[in-house]
């Protein structure tokens, strides 16, 4: 698992750091070593139920987080189906949480750099953080931290992000699109990945990953 985000103490709260805390929540909920520096990255790495995983934070900043993720992946010998990217998206309305494989970066610059050196068939777990008010740069929006109002459901935002994450690793990307892309106010799945690229289908259900 990759979460996305920009290093150092300035950005830690912000909404672009949000991939950042899911790897967080997550090191916590299985009780994983404290991440270390390995390869441009925080890397750690042990068992998620029966499942071996590897988790990294790029600390190159987000616009170059392609290399870092690429070598990590590479020294653990993991291939991209299995690779689970986390991060921010400013298409979906704060606190949604959706799940796809594959499509294009949207203009989001981790990803724009991950495709660069990754590929794009990777799957993701995108946390939503709204679209900026009209006046906001978009780039002064994610590096600023949540809104007071916001703060109070943060927790529970990370929290479905890190349930989705579980979802796509013990059962599967497909599993995990029809659970959490659901469209509000309606009965049915929303198969955005199936949608918005070919090649979104889950070919295999991943053994781990990173």
């Amino acid at each position: 698992m990759i979460g996305l985000g920009n290093p150092g103490h300035r950005y830690a709260g912000t909404r672009h750091n949000v991939g950042f805390r899911v790897v967080d929540a997550l090191v916590s909920r299985w009780g994983l070593p404290a991440p270390k520096d390995q390869l441009g990255a925080k890397v750690t790495s042990g068992a998620a139920g029966d499942e071996r995983v590897v988790l990294a934070m790029p600390q190159a900043f987000m616009n170059c987080s392609g290399q870092p993720a690429a070598s990590v992946r590479g020294w653990y010998r993991v291939t991209n189906e299995n690779v689970v990217v986390i991060h921010d998206d400013m298409d979906l309305p704060f606190g949604q949480v959706r799940v796809r494989r594959g499509g294009g970066h949207g203009g989001h610059n981790g990803l724009r750099d991950l495709h660069q050196h990754l590929g794009p068939d990777y799957a993701r777990v995108r946390v939503g953080v709204s679209r900026p008010p009209p006046e906001w740069d978009p780039a002064d929006y994610v590096l600023s931290p949540w809104s007071i109002t916001e703060q109070a459901s943060v927790a529970e935002v990370i929290d479905r992000a890190v349930e989705a994450v579980e979802v796509v690793l013990h059962a599967g990307v497909e599993t995990a699109m029809n659970r959490f892309n659901v469209r509000p106010g309606r009965g049915r799945t929303a198969r955005e990945g199936s949608e918005e690229a070919a090649g979104s289908n889950d070919p295999s259900r991943p053994a781990g990953g990173t």
